[in-house]
Protein backbone atom coordinates (compact mmCIF):
# COMPACT_ATOMS: atom_id res chain seq x y z
CA UNK A 1 0.00 0.00 0.00
CA UNK A 2 1.30 3.33 -0.87
CA UNK A 3 0.80 6.49 0.41
CA UNK A 4 -0.03 9.19 -2.35
CA UNK A 5 -0.97 13.44 -1.95
CA UNK A 6 -2.90 14.56 -4.62
CA UNK A 7 -3.62 18.17 -5.39
CA UNK A 8 -6.37 19.55 -7.17
CA UNK A 9 -6.20 23.35 -8.24
CA UNK A 10 -9.01 25.75 -8.58
CA UNK A 11 -10.16 24.94 -12.07
CA UNK A 12 -10.64 21.76 -11.37
CA UNK A 13 -12.75 22.54 -8.45
CA UNK A 14 -14.81 24.90 -10.64
CA UNK A 15 -18.07 24.00 -10.29
CA UNK A 16 -20.22 20.81 -8.33
CA UNK A 17 -19.77 18.89 -11.51
CA UNK A 18 -15.77 18.94 -11.70
CA UNK A 19 -15.85 18.46 -7.83
CA UNK A 20 -17.77 15.21 -8.89
CA UNK A 21 -15.29 14.20 -11.32
CA UNK A 22 -12.27 14.79 -9.05
CA UNK A 23 -13.86 12.71 -6.31
CA UNK A 24 -13.45 9.74 -9.17
CA UNK A 25 -9.88 10.84 -9.55
CA UNK A 26 -9.64 10.24 -5.24
CA UNK A 27 -10.98 7.19 -6.01
CA UNK A 28 -9.45 5.57 -8.35
CA UNK A 29 -6.20 5.95 -6.62
CA UNK A 30 -8.28 4.45 -3.41
CA UNK A 31 -9.49 1.93 -5.11
CA UNK A 32 -5.68 0.80 -5.83
CA UNK A 33 -5.47 0.08 -1.80
CA UNK A 34 -3.29 2.99 -1.36
CA UNK A 35 -4.05 5.65 1.35
CA UNK A 36 -5.03 9.10 -0.64
CA UNK A 37 -4.45 12.69 1.27
CA UNK A 38 -6.47 15.23 -1.22
CA UNK A 39 -5.23 19.15 -0.91
CA UNK A 40 -7.83 21.29 -2.70
CA UNK A 41 -7.52 24.91 -3.81
CA UNK A 42 -10.74 27.40 -4.06
CA UNK A 43 -13.09 27.04 -6.76
CA UNK A 44 -11.78 28.98 -10.18
CA UNK A 45 -12.14 33.41 -9.52
CA UNK A 46 -12.97 32.70 -5.85
CA UNK A 47 -9.29 33.93 -4.58
CA UNK A 48 -9.90 37.02 -6.82
CA UNK A 49 -13.53 37.83 -5.66
CA UNK A 50 -12.31 37.65 -1.86
CA UNK A 51 -9.51 39.88 -2.72
CA UNK A 52 -11.90 42.12 -5.18
CA UNK A 53 -14.02 42.57 -2.04
CA UNK A 54 -11.14 43.94 0.30
CA UNK A 55 -9.97 46.01 -2.20
CA UNK A 56 -13.31 48.01 -2.74
CA UNK A 57 -12.96 48.87 1.09
CA UNK A 58 -9.12 50.07 1.21
CA UNK A 59 -6.39 49.12 -1.34
CA UNK A 60 -3.83 48.49 1.23
CA UNK A 61 -5.55 46.61 4.04
CA UNK A 62 -4.50 44.72 7.18
CA UNK A 63 -2.79 41.63 5.64
CA UNK A 64 -3.75 39.54 9.04
CA UNK A 65 -7.23 40.32 7.88
CA UNK A 66 -6.73 40.01 4.50
CA UNK A 67 -5.49 36.55 4.91
CA UNK A 68 -8.88 35.70 7.89
CA UNK A 69 -11.01 36.64 4.48
CA UNK A 70 -9.48 34.88 1.41
CA UNK A 71 -8.38 31.66 3.25
CA UNK A 72 -12.17 30.81 2.93
CA UNK A 73 -11.93 29.61 -0.45
CA UNK A 74 -10.51 26.49 0.18
CA UNK A 75 -12.55 25.79 3.17
CA UNK A 76 -15.42 25.81 0.80
CA UNK A 77 -13.60 23.69 -1.59
CA UNK A 78 -12.44 20.54 1.10
CA UNK A 79 -15.74 20.98 2.62
CA UNK A 80 -17.61 20.41 -0.62
CA UNK A 81 -15.39 17.47 -2.11
CA UNK A 82 -15.39 15.75 1.43
CA UNK A 83 -19.22 15.80 1.13
CA UNK A 84 -19.30 14.56 -2.26
CA UNK A 85 -17.16 11.63 -1.03
CA UNK A 86 -19.44 10.85 1.89
CA UNK A 87 -22.43 10.85 0.00
CA UNK A 88 -20.69 9.08 -2.65
CA UNK A 89 -20.25 5.79 0.30
CA UNK A 90 -16.74 6.32 1.09
CA UNK A 91 -15.72 7.76 4.15
CA UNK A 92 -13.79 11.13 4.09
CA UNK A 93 -12.93 14.30 6.37
CA UNK A 94 -12.12 17.52 5.60
CA UNK A 95 -9.35 19.73 7.96
CA UNK A 96 -8.42 23.26 7.38
CA UNK A 97 -4.38 24.09 7.22
CA UNK A 98 -4.52 24.56 11.06
CA UNK A 99 -6.16 21.54 11.83
CA UNK A 100 -4.24 19.46 9.78
CA UNK A 101 -1.28 20.81 11.51
CA UNK A 102 0.37 23.00 9.32
CA UNK A 103 2.45 25.90 10.99
CA UNK A 104 3.81 29.39 9.65
CA UNK A 105 5.75 31.97 10.42
CA UNK A 106 3.98 35.47 10.63
CA UNK A 107 4.12 36.67 7.77
CA UNK A 108 0.87 37.12 6.73
CA UNK A 109 -0.34 37.12 2.58
CA UNK A 110 3.00 35.31 1.66
CA UNK A 111 3.79 32.97 4.63
CA UNK A 112 6.57 30.20 5.25
CA UNK A 113 5.61 26.73 6.44
CA UNK A 114 7.43 26.14 9.55
CA UNK A 115 6.82 22.33 10.62
CA UNK A 116 3.51 19.94 9.99
CA UNK A 117 2.33 17.59 13.08
CA UNK A 118 0.85 15.01 10.79
CA UNK A 119 -0.84 13.35 13.67
CA UNK A 120 -4.17 14.15 13.93
CA UNK A 121 -3.99 13.04 9.37
CA UNK A 122 -2.10 9.24 10.89
CA UNK A 123 -4.91 9.11 12.73
CA UNK A 124 -7.76 9.51 10.14
CA UNK A 125 -5.87 7.13 7.84
CA UNK A 126 -5.65 4.50 10.25
CA UNK A 127 -9.67 4.57 10.16
CA UNK A 128 -9.77 4.18 6.52
CA UNK A 129 -10.61 7.69 5.45
CA UNK A 130 -10.00 10.08 2.53
CA UNK A 131 -8.38 13.03 4.22
CA UNK A 132 -8.90 16.35 2.35
CA UNK A 133 -7.31 19.09 2.95
CA UNK A 134 -7.27 23.02 2.29
CA UNK A 135 -4.39 24.22 0.78
CA UNK A 136 -2.72 28.03 1.10
CA UNK A 137 -3.13 28.28 4.37
CA UNK A 138 -1.49 27.55 7.92
CA UNK A 139 -1.53 29.37 11.42
CA UNK A 140 1.00 30.74 13.42
CA UNK A 141 2.57 29.90 16.57
CA UNK A 142 -0.11 32.75 18.49
CA UNK A 143 -3.02 31.40 16.27
CA UNK A 144 -3.81 33.54 13.50
CA UNK A 145 -4.62 31.75 10.19
CA UNK A 146 -1.61 32.72 7.45
CA UNK A 147 -2.18 31.85 3.51
CA UNK A 148 0.87 30.79 1.79
CA UNK A 149 0.38 33.38 -1.53
CA UNK A 150 -0.98 32.66 -4.59
CA UNK A 151 -0.37 28.99 -5.84
CA UNK A 152 0.06 28.34 -2.35
CA UNK A 153 -1.57 25.02 -2.40
CA UNK A 154 1.22 23.36 -4.43
CA UNK A 155 3.55 24.15 -1.47
CA UNK A 156 0.67 22.97 1.03
CA UNK A 157 0.42 19.53 -0.76
CA UNK A 158 4.35 18.98 -1.65
CA UNK A 159 5.01 20.00 2.38
CA UNK A 160 2.31 17.59 3.51
CA UNK A 161 4.08 15.02 1.18
CA UNK A 162 7.24 15.26 2.62
CA UNK A 163 5.99 15.30 5.74
CA UNK A 164 3.88 12.14 5.89
CA UNK A 165 6.67 10.86 3.89
CA UNK A 166 4.53 9.70 0.96
CA UNK A 167 5.05 7.81 -2.00
CA UNK A 168 4.79 10.31 -4.65
CA UNK A 169 2.89 13.56 -5.07
CA UNK A 170 0.21 14.33 -8.04
CA UNK A 171 -0.46 17.78 -8.99
CA UNK A 172 -3.48 17.85 -11.09
CA UNK A 173 -4.00 21.25 -12.83
CA UNK A 174 -5.62 22.35 -16.50
CA UNK A 175 -2.34 21.33 -18.35
CA UNK A 176 -1.20 18.16 -19.14
CA UNK A 177 2.19 18.99 -18.07
CA UNK A 178 5.18 21.22 -18.51
CA UNK A 179 5.68 22.79 -21.66
CA UNK A 180 8.69 23.91 -23.77
CA UNK A 181 7.01 27.32 -23.59
CA UNK A 182 3.49 28.64 -22.68
CA UNK A 183 0.77 26.80 -25.44
CA UNK A 184 -1.23 29.92 -25.99
CA UNK A 185 1.52 32.13 -27.49
CA UNK A 186 3.52 29.50 -28.72
CA UNK A 187 1.05 26.74 -30.38
CA UNK A 188 4.20 24.42 -31.26
CA UNK A 189 5.13 24.01 -27.82
CA UNK A 190 5.98 20.58 -26.44
CA UNK A 191 5.17 18.59 -23.27
CA UNK A 192 8.30 17.79 -21.20
CA UNK A 193 8.20 14.49 -19.90
CA UNK A 194 10.95 14.25 -17.70
CA UNK A 195 12.53 17.08 -15.75
CA UNK A 196 14.92 18.06 -12.88
CA UNK A 197 14.28 20.05 -9.85
CA UNK A 198 16.37 22.63 -10.53
CA UNK A 199 14.97 23.25 -13.85
CA UNK A 200 11.30 23.31 -13.08
CA UNK A 201 12.57 25.30 -9.79
CA UNK A 202 14.05 28.01 -12.43
CA UNK A 203 10.99 27.56 -14.84
CA UNK A 204 8.88 28.50 -11.83
CA UNK A 205 10.63 31.27 -10.17
CA UNK A 206 11.21 32.57 -14.02
CA UNK A 207 6.64 32.56 -14.75
CA UNK A 208 5.96 28.86 -15.18
CA UNK A 209 2.85 28.98 -13.57
CA UNK A 210 1.90 24.98 -13.54
CA UNK A 211 3.76 25.28 -10.04
CA UNK A 212 4.33 27.35 -7.18
CA UNK A 213 8.37 28.03 -6.96
CA UNK A 214 7.89 26.79 -3.06
CA UNK A 215 6.59 23.68 -3.55
CA UNK A 216 9.36 23.02 -5.70
CA UNK A 217 12.14 23.91 -2.94
CA UNK A 218 10.23 21.47 -0.82
CA UNK A 219 10.02 18.58 -3.14
CA UNK A 220 13.89 18.93 -4.17
CA UNK A 221 14.63 19.51 -0.30
CA UNK A 222 12.33 16.57 0.73
CA UNK A 223 13.39 14.76 -2.73
CA UNK A 224 9.62 14.21 -3.06
CA UNK A 225 8.87 12.73 -6.55
CA UNK A 226 6.60 15.17 -8.02
CA UNK A 227 4.00 14.37 -11.29
CA UNK A 228 2.10 17.38 -12.82
CA UNK A 229 -1.05 16.20 -14.94
CA UNK A 230 -4.20 16.98 -16.06
CA UNK A 231 -7.39 16.28 -14.16
CA UNK A 232 -9.57 16.03 -17.32
CA UNK A 233 -7.49 13.13 -19.39
CA UNK A 234 -5.74 10.22 -18.62
CA UNK A 235 -2.14 11.84 -19.79
CA UNK A 236 0.86 10.47 -17.13
CA UNK A 237 2.24 14.27 -17.33
CA UNK A 238 5.28 15.65 -16.41
CA UNK A 239 7.51 13.73 -14.12
CA UNK A 240 9.99 16.08 -11.44
CA UNK A 241 12.46 14.77 -10.04
CA UNK A 242 16.40 14.41 -8.99
CA UNK A 243 18.96 15.29 -12.06
CA UNK A 244 20.00 12.29 -14.12
CA UNK A 245 23.11 12.39 -17.18
CA UNK A 246 20.17 12.23 -19.93
CA UNK A 247 18.91 15.88 -18.83
CA UNK A 248 22.26 17.73 -19.74
CA UNK A 249 21.85 16.22 -22.80
CA UNK A 250 19.67 19.10 -23.97
CA UNK A 251 20.88 22.62 -23.80
CA UNK A 252 17.72 24.34 -23.47
CA UNK A 253 14.79 22.82 -22.26
CA UNK A 254 11.94 25.65 -22.24
CA UNK A 255 11.54 29.23 -22.48
CA UNK A 256 9.24 31.03 -19.43
CA UNK A 257 7.79 34.89 -19.13
CA UNK A 258 6.54 36.95 -16.42
CA UNK A 259 4.12 39.79 -16.93
CA UNK A 260 4.18 39.99 -12.84
CA UNK A 261 6.75 42.44 -12.99
CA UNK A 262 8.10 46.27 -12.16
CA UNK A 263 10.82 47.91 -12.32
CA UNK A 264 12.12 50.34 -9.95
CA UNK A 265 15.06 52.77 -10.35
CA UNK A 266 16.38 55.38 -7.22
CA UNK A 267 18.33 57.78 -9.08
CA UNK A 268 21.67 59.45 -7.89
CA UNK A 269 22.25 57.34 -5.14
CA UNK A 270 25.41 58.37 -3.00
CA UNK A 271 27.93 55.74 -3.85
CA UNK A 272 28.84 54.77 -0.67
CA UNK A 273 28.94 51.79 1.45
CA UNK A 274 26.05 50.46 3.16
CA UNK A 275 23.68 52.70 0.94
CA UNK A 276 22.29 50.01 -1.12
CA UNK A 277 21.72 48.15 2.06
CA UNK A 278 19.47 50.45 3.35
CA UNK A 279 17.26 49.99 0.54
CA UNK A 280 16.80 46.50 0.61
CA UNK A 281 17.00 45.97 4.43
CA UNK A 282 13.77 48.40 4.55
CA UNK A 283 12.38 46.29 1.41
CA UNK A 284 12.74 42.93 3.52
CA UNK A 285 11.61 44.58 6.59
CA UNK A 286 8.10 44.45 4.58
CA UNK A 287 8.63 41.16 3.07
CA UNK A 288 8.93 42.22 -0.16
CA UNK A 289 10.93 39.93 -2.11
CA UNK A 290 13.61 41.37 -4.73
CA UNK A 291 14.33 39.79 -8.20
CA UNK A 292 17.27 41.41 -10.30
CA UNK A 293 19.46 44.10 -8.76
CA UNK A 294 21.76 46.39 -11.28
CA UNK A 295 23.38 48.99 -10.36
CA UNK A 296 25.04 51.85 -12.82
CA UNK A 297 28.83 52.31 -12.80
CA UNK A 298 29.38 55.59 -10.26
CA UNK A 299 29.63 59.00 -12.41
CA UNK A 300 30.88 61.73 -9.57
CA UNK A 301 30.17 59.48 -6.52
CA UNK A 302 26.98 58.84 -7.99
CA UNK A 303 25.06 55.51 -9.25
CA UNK A 304 21.45 54.52 -10.17
CA UNK A 305 20.29 51.32 -9.04
CA UNK A 306 17.37 49.61 -10.59
CA UNK A 307 15.62 46.25 -9.41
CA UNK A 308 12.43 44.70 -10.11
CA UNK A 309 9.00 43.31 -7.39
CA UNK A 310 6.39 41.78 -8.31
CA UNK A 311 3.78 44.11 -9.84
CA UNK A 312 1.75 43.23 -6.60
CA UNK A 313 4.10 44.60 -4.28
CA UNK A 314 5.30 47.42 -6.67
CA UNK A 315 3.07 50.48 -5.05
CA UNK A 316 4.09 49.64 -1.40
CA UNK A 317 8.13 49.29 -2.69
CA UNK A 318 7.90 52.15 -4.79
CA UNK A 319 6.44 54.09 -1.21
CA UNK A 320 9.29 52.44 1.27
CA UNK A 321 11.83 52.90 -1.75
CA UNK A 322 11.37 57.03 -1.54
CA UNK A 323 11.33 57.42 2.16
CA UNK A 324 14.89 55.71 1.81
CA UNK A 325 16.01 57.86 -0.85
CA UNK A 326 14.32 60.99 0.98
CA UNK A 327 16.47 59.90 4.16
CA UNK A 328 19.23 58.92 1.90
CA UNK A 329 19.51 62.25 0.08
CA UNK A 330 19.12 60.57 -3.77
CA UNK A 331 17.77 62.14 -6.13
CA UNK A 332 14.46 60.77 -7.86
CA UNK A 333 12.56 57.35 -7.48
CA UNK A 334 10.83 55.85 -10.90
CA UNK A 335 8.85 52.64 -11.07
CA UNK A 336 8.07 51.05 -14.58
CA UNK A 337 5.06 48.35 -14.56
CA UNK A 338 5.20 48.18 -18.24
CA UNK A 339 7.91 45.27 -18.43
CA UNK A 340 8.57 41.68 -18.69
CA UNK A 341 11.15 38.56 -18.19
CA UNK A 342 11.63 36.10 -20.76
CA UNK A 343 13.89 33.38 -19.71
CA UNK A 344 15.94 30.36 -21.04
CA UNK A 345 16.42 27.49 -18.66
CA UNK A 346 18.23 24.27 -18.99
CA UNK A 347 20.93 21.75 -17.04
CA UNK A 348 22.76 21.93 -20.73
CA UNK A 349 24.05 25.38 -20.61
CA UNK A 350 26.22 24.57 -17.74
CA UNK A 351 28.35 22.34 -20.30
CA UNK A 352 27.63 24.28 -23.31
CA UNK A 353 28.86 27.76 -24.52
CA UNK A 354 27.21 30.34 -26.87
CA UNK A 355 23.29 30.50 -25.06
CA UNK A 356 24.09 34.01 -23.96
CA UNK A 357 25.67 34.65 -27.25
CA UNK A 358 22.17 33.40 -29.32
CA UNK A 359 20.21 34.87 -27.01
CA UNK A 360 20.96 38.12 -27.19
CA UNK A 361 21.31 37.94 -30.93
CA UNK A 362 17.98 36.45 -31.58
CA UNK A 363 16.33 38.98 -29.69
CA UNK A 364 18.40 42.02 -30.89
CA UNK A 365 17.11 40.50 -34.88
CA UNK A 366 13.81 41.38 -33.99
CA UNK A 367 14.77 44.79 -32.49
CA UNK A 368 13.89 43.35 -28.99
CA UNK A 369 15.72 45.82 -26.19
CA UNK A 370 17.09 44.33 -23.32
CA UNK A 371 16.59 46.47 -20.31
CA UNK A 372 17.79 44.60 -17.49
CA UNK A 373 19.86 40.61 -17.50
CA UNK A 374 20.55 37.76 -14.93
CA UNK A 375 22.01 34.83 -15.36
CA UNK A 376 23.01 31.75 -13.37
CA UNK A 377 24.67 28.29 -14.21
CA UNK A 378 21.15 27.38 -16.05
CA UNK A 379 19.45 30.05 -16.81
CA UNK A 380 19.50 33.14 -18.63
CA UNK A 381 16.91 36.12 -17.57
CA UNK A 382 15.84 39.22 -19.71
CA UNK A 383 13.85 42.15 -19.20
CA UNK A 384 12.29 43.26 -21.53
CA UNK A 385 9.24 46.00 -22.70
CA UNK A 386 6.28 43.82 -21.98
CA UNK A 387 4.61 44.90 -25.43
CA UNK A 388 7.47 42.40 -26.71
CA UNK A 389 6.81 39.49 -24.10
CA UNK A 390 5.18 37.17 -27.00
CA UNK A 391 7.42 37.91 -29.86
CA UNK A 392 10.71 37.48 -27.49
CA UNK A 393 8.92 33.99 -26.73
CA UNK A 394 8.19 32.93 -29.56
CA UNK A 395 11.37 33.84 -31.42
CA UNK A 396 14.04 32.32 -28.63
CA UNK A 397 12.19 29.01 -28.85
CA UNK A 398 12.33 28.63 -32.38
CA UNK A 399 16.43 29.85 -32.36
CA UNK A 400 16.66 26.76 -29.88
CA UNK A 401 14.56 24.38 -31.85
CA UNK A 402 12.26 23.38 -29.03
CA UNK A 403 9.98 22.93 -31.75
CA UNK A 404 11.62 20.09 -32.80
CA UNK A 405 12.38 18.33 -29.21
CA UNK A 406 10.87 15.03 -29.35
Amino acid sequence: MALVVQKFGGTSMGSIERIKHVAKRVLQEKEKGNDVVVVVSAMAGETDRLINLVKEITPEPNERDMDFVVSTGEQVSAGLLSIVLNNMGYPAVSLTGWQAGIKTDNAFTKARILDIDVERIKKHLKEGKLVVITGFQGITEGGDITTLGRGGSDTSAVALAAALNADRCDIYTDVDGVYTADPRIVPQAKRIDVLSYEEMLELASLGAKVLQIRSVEFAMKYNVPLRVRSTFTEDEGTLIKEEDETMERVVVRGIAHNKNEARITVERVPDKPGIAARIFDALAEANIPVDMIVQNVSVDGYTDISFTVEKNDASKAERITKEVANEIGARNVIRDDRIAKVSVVGLGMRSHAGVAGKVFETLAKYGINIVMISTSEIKISCIVEEKFTELAVRVLHEAFGLDKNE
